[in-house]
């Protein structure tokens, strides 16, 4: 008769009691010592990563990011509604005298209505300016054919006249020449 050969305790994986609490960010911590390490990095990234964003955003005023907020929208509603010859207000002025728009370019600008301004993302960065990454839809009112575009935005805080200015100038409507 063959006798039954008994398995080592460890081979059998028991299910956990009803009781008991195990997730799957304990089992896979208590298991493999490499795949403990590898949720270790990608916490402490993630945790590296907010840290960066709250250093970058506490620069700036509840009062700075609020007026931002309110420029911005403004501004969206200006490209969108106004036009162009408007929101050529909210440029920052060295900006504007180092790079003079030619009456070609805002001829080019009158051809097209922009239909829509989406914020894509956006975020404070340490040096206490602004970024944000915006979705536009353009109309030609020639060809009423309508193309989306992506077009990034960096505003500063002016101290002195204790307001935010758009430092990338107008959006660039036609990425492809």
């Amino acid at each position: 008769m063959a006798q039954a050969v008994p398995r080592p305790s460890s081979a059998v994986a028991t299910p956990p009691s009803r009781g008991s609490r195990i997730g799957p960010a304990q089992t896979a911590l208590s298991g493999d010592p490499m795949m403990r390490r590898t949720v270790q990095i990608i916490l402490l990234g993630l945790l590296a990563s907010v840290f960066v964003d709250a250093t970058a955003a506490e620069k700036l005023s509840r009062k700075q990011r609020k007026e931002l907020l309110e420029v911005q929208e403004s501004y969206a509603a200006t490209l969108r509604w106004v036009g162009i010859q408007d929101a050529l207000s909210f440029i920052d002025p060295e900006y504007r005298k180092a790079h003079p728009l030619t009456e070609l370019e805002l001829s080019r600008y009158d051809q097209v209505k922009v239909s829509g301004y989406r914020e894509r993302d956006a975020s404070a960065l340490p040096n206490g300016t602004a970024e944000r990454r915006m979705e536009v839809n353009v109309v030609n009112q020639n060809t009423q054919s309508e193309r989306t575009i992506v077009v990034r935005e960096t505003w500063r805080w002016d101290k002195e006249r204790k307001r935010w200015w758009q430092t990338s100038g107008l959006p660039d409507l036609w990425p492809e020449r």
